[in-house]
């Protein structure tokens, strides 16, 4: 008896230690390599592409190229930063970027880009909705366009 009333003693001497966390701010389980598959215009155009997304506790990188009909990579790009995860919203915070393409079915050509911002330098932020289903992650962008990833082996 006296076990039990220490025991509840303890749980009721620290409110809040044993509570569940509500579902709508448990963030997607996104860490780790994700090997990109499509990417997906807002107008239904579709194009393969090839690269990995990593999750790493509040950082990510992506390199990803965009592939042509004949499985050629026709634009590239290199971006990183820091990132927050709070339900299925994932805001994206841009430190590095690098880019570059030719023009293809709904996408204009790019030239060249490159930035690198310090970590006590203001970054664009690019909030974003994610989707998991198992082995797959679809991230949405406010830009209406889309990428599919599938889980790295």
């Amino acid at each position: 008896m006296a076990a039990l009333v220490l025991a509840v003693t303890a749980l009721t001497a620290r409110p809040g230690a044993f509570e569940f966390q509500d579902a709508s701010t448990v963030g997607v389980d996104v860490a780790g390599a994700w090997q990109a598959s499509t990417y997906i215009l807002k107008d239904g155009t579709e194009h393969l592409v090839t690269g990995q997304i990593f999750f790493t506790g509040s950082n990510w990188t992506v390199l990803f190229f965009v592939l042509d009909d004949f499985g050629l990579a026709r634009r590239g790009s290199g971006e990183g930063g820091t990132f927050t995860l709070t339900g299925d919203q994932l805001v994206l915070t841009h430190r590095y970027h690098l880019s570059a393409g030719e023009a293809m079915p709904g996408l204009a050509a790019s030239e060249l880009r490159m930035v690198a911002r310090g970590p006590d330098t203001n970054a664009p932020q690019e909030p974003c909705q994610v989707i998991r289903d198992d082995d797959r992650l679809r991230l949405n962008f406010p830009s209406g366009n889309a990428m599919t990833f599938i889980r790295a082996m």
